[in-house]
């Protein structure tokens, strides 16, 4: 087999370590102008049919069976309608960098939804990650100064919602009839969400406004997202997966929330506390622990598979 080139690599690992981690500060920026399910509804649709034109150009076949349809749908409500729509609608009562430190305790949901649902012994190592990570999540929810603010107990719960539908969706996706190619299976659950999301802003009634009255800094936060955000970085996520170990790839579990803290500092002008940052470094350590006991849970952004390797 080729060896896979080293630039495609170094560039694929900086889609999913800078430009995943910079999503949360580009849909904060969003979510500022425009309601959060009509933001997730235009990037989603828009970039599922992007998604299709550039599979039909790649000569790939979008015929999938009714089994497909339904188990895309079902995954991309799981994944995008509610597990992305929510993330917006939070942001609207939290910082970015803080809703970015609670996702990444996502790897813990997984094992203990494996756990709960498939009987999946928790090895000693995973116990003490679990550990750390509630830990880590306590010191995180636990600051009065976030705690005090309108909604953002709410945001939180919310989050964490989400994290329960992207855990129980990866779960789904090991066992669901999907399209065998990557591209056209995201370009399906994309555009599905896009739709539900649709649905989901005109049943809230949420106002409508045309890209042309959207703020520049709107207008280029969605162009990144939808491209960027949502395109490469996931066709980075896919080829990581088949060039390198899981393990590496599960890195960016690490890496996305100290990018996603230091953008929200640094162009948000949102507060790292002394109290996030003792929780950031528990509660990385405890995904860290869930991550090396001869198991890595890479959860996908989109869609794909749990990778696993060995027991918990």
């Amino acid at each position: 087999m080729k060896a896979p080139s080293t630039l495609l690599v170094v560039v694929a690992f900086f889609s999913i370590y800078v430009i995943w981690g910079s999503t949360y500060m580009l849909n904060k920026v969003a979510v500022a102008e425009l309601p959060p399910f009509f933001l997730a509804s235009i990037r989603f649709t828009s970039a599922g049919l992007l998604i299709f034109i550039i599979a039909k150009l790649l000569g790939k076949s979008l015929a999938i069976t009714r089994k497909q349809i339904q188990n895309t749908f079902i995954v991309g409500v799981l994944f995008l309608s509610f597990g992305n729509g929510i993330i917006v609608w939070a942001l609207k009562y939290v910082d970015s960098g803080f809703a970015a430190l609670e996702i990444s305790a996502q790897p813990l949901v997984v094992l203990l939804l494996m756990w709960l649902l498939q009987g999946k012994r928790i090895k000693p190592m995973s116990l003490v990650g679990v550990a750390l990570g509630i830990l880590g999540i306590f010191l995180l929810v636990a600051q009065k100064q976030l705690i005090a603010q309108e909604g953002t107990v709410l945001g939180m719960v919310m989050i964490f919602a989400c994290m329960l539908s992207w855990a129980y969706g990866s779960l789904f996706v090991g066992k669901a009839d999907l399209p065998k190619n990557f591209f056209v299976n995201t370009g399906y659950q994309m555009f599905t969400a896009g739709i539900t999301l649709a649905v989901a802003s005109f049943l809230f009634g949420e106002e409508w406004i045309a890209p042309k009255e959207w703020g520049a800094h709107v207008q280029w936060s969605m162009i990144l997202l939808i491209i960027f955000g949502s395109i490469v970085a996931f066709t980075s996520f896919n080829y990581l997966l088949k060039t390198v170990s899981p393990d590496k790839v599960a890195t960016s579990t690490y890496v996305n929330p100290i990018i996603a803290l230091i953008l929200g500092w640094y162009i948000l002008n949102e507060e790292i506390t002394t109290q996030s940052i003792i929780a950031a470094a528990v509660l990385l350590t405890g995904v860290y622990f869930i991550n090396t006991t001869k198991t890595t849970v890479t959860v996908p952004r989109f869609s794909g598979k749990v990778k696993k390797n060995g027991k918990f």
